[in-house]
């Protein structure tokens, strides 16, 4: 387990939610009143992962901001993360004993009803659905959900947090919180803007206008 001391982590995803591509992004944003946020670092060395995980824990404990690992659960349990988000490939190989004895919390994404039986088997703490509108980010095999999605899905799951991500600004998170979403992830949106730190900025205050009680 790594030396990181860090607070007990909320227990449920902020209603804003950013996911970063690395450690850099991490430190620019969580100091600007950000809640949680998610590292999601790809193709990088074991030796990179284990780092950039520390210093995320290191720095979402000096801020009281909630640290989620994408993927690499063996790193989460080695550096003693609070909570973890896997991909349905990813899901599929990982040890959920040995997360679940470690104490970490668990997310999972859906695009389908197949992959949300699957998730929902694998007994986790929340569940992402999208791509909820158009996204830019990356090509996806699976079409557009849709509001009315989230509003179905979060019928299935209930008190269950469930994250809606994909194509998000700040006028289509409004919309698809009135459809259900405890939470919307948000990457392209602030990753891609002139000033993402501002972009950040608007995102705060969203949140703050939208926040439950729970969070």
């Amino acid at each position: 387990m790594g030396d990181n001391v860090h607070p007990i982590a909320p227990t449920k995803p902020d209603v804003f939610y950013p996911i970063v591509p690395d450690i850099d992004w991490l430190k620019r944003i969580v100091p600007l009143g950000v809640r949680t946020v998610q590292l999601r670092l790809k193709n990088a060395s074991a030796s990179e992962i284990d780092r950039q995980i520390a210093e995320g824990m290191s720095a979402c404990a000096e801020h009281d901001c909630q640290f989620i690992v994408n993927d690499y659960w063996q790193a989460a349990i080695k550096h003693g993360a609070t909570d973890l988000h896997l991909g349905q490939e990813d899901l599929a190989t990982a040890d959920l004993d040995a997360i679940r004895q470690a104490g970490i919390k668990l997310g999972i994404s859906t695009h389908t009803e197949a992959e949300l039986e699957i998730a929902l088997a694998a007994q986790p703490d929340s569940i992402a659905l999208g791509p909820i509108y158009e996204t830019k980010l990356k090509a996806m095999p699976y079409g557009t959900q849709g509001l009315d999605r989230i509003t179905e899905w979060k019928q299935r799951i209930g008190a269950m947090p469930l994250i809606a991500i994909g194509g998000m600004t700040p006028e289509r998170a409004t919309q698809a919180a009135s459809h259900g979403a405890d939470t919307v992830s948000v990457i392209t949106d602030f990753l891609t803007a002139e000033d993402p730190e501002a972009r950040v900025a608007e995102w705060v205050n969203w949140a703050k206008l939208h926040r439950k009680p729970s969070q």
